[in-house]
């Protein structure tokens, strides 16, 4: 948490963290508006803290004599971090929950609660984000921690919420997250948007699809790769199985 106090420790990690890729001090020093002396002393800094990553590649593409020695690069890191005062495990509960949804055969109740919690979800925004706009859908999203951005005309989330979940209990948790973005789309009076499974490796593996989008369509900060939509969520998870 102290490495984050810095404003410009804290705006050189969310950059690298929202570019999703590697990122050379260059580039992050030239985003953030400051010198590269200073950002590449703040992002070794984030290393030895554990929040980025660092290693060493090209960014020019040329190989071979005369392509230059590798560049310094950062990525956020992969392991997760969490801070609770007084201390709290959630996360236990959590596991323990889904392993007995799992044992019932609860799956199909479990969607509907997820969908209902989204409606919920949509009901607590602030009145001008629940205007039923794709772009207020999209600060919904970010305002819920899953890093929302724009690809050709759809939205694609770049950090999973529930990972640890999704990582023991896929089908559960993938099906369930989707259901809940289906409720966030219902509550937020969305007709025109719809929400499907479609894993990406390192990303949420929910994707949203507008009929006939545009890349202007959603109000969302960058571009990326391209994919496709399922439109029934455990056809398609079933399908990645």
């Amino acid at each position: 948490m102290s490495a984050l106090g810095d404003p410009v420790r804290r705006a050189l990690y969310r950059f690298v963290s929202e570019r999703g890729r590697d990122v050379g001090r260059n580039e992050a020093a030239e985003a953030v508006g400051v010198q590269r002396t200073l950002a590449a002393f703040h992002l070794d800094k984030l290393v030895e803290a554990g929040l980025l990553e660092a290693g060493f590649r090209r960014l020019t593409g040329r190989t071979g004599p005369g392509s230059g020695r590798p560049a310094k690069v950062y990525r956020r890191a992969r392991e997760e971090r969490s801070v609770s005062l007084p201390p709290r495990d959630y996360r236990t509960l959590a596991l323990v929950l889904a392993e007995t949804v799992d044992l019932l055969g609860g799956e199909e109740k479990a969607e509907e609660a997820a969908r209902r919690a989204g409606k919920r979800l949509a009901a607590q925004a602030a009145p001008e984000e629940a205007s039923g706009e794709a772009g207020d859908l999209a600060e919904v999203l970010r305002e819920r921690g899953y890093e929302p951005y724009e690809e050709e005309g759809r939205i694609r989330l770049r950090n999973c919420p529930f990972h640890v979940l999704a990582e023991s209990h896929p089908l559960l948790v993938c099906s369930m997250n989707a259901a809940l973005c289906e409720g966030l789309l219902a509550g937020l009076g969305e007709t025109g948007v719809s929400a499907a499974l479609d894993p990406r490796p390192g990303e949420c593996c929910v994707a949203f699809t507008r009929a006939a989008a545009t890349p202007e369509a959603f109000a969302n900060p960058e571009a990326s790769q391209n994919t496709g939509a399922s439109e029934n969520p455990r056809a398609s998870k079933n399908n990645e199985d």
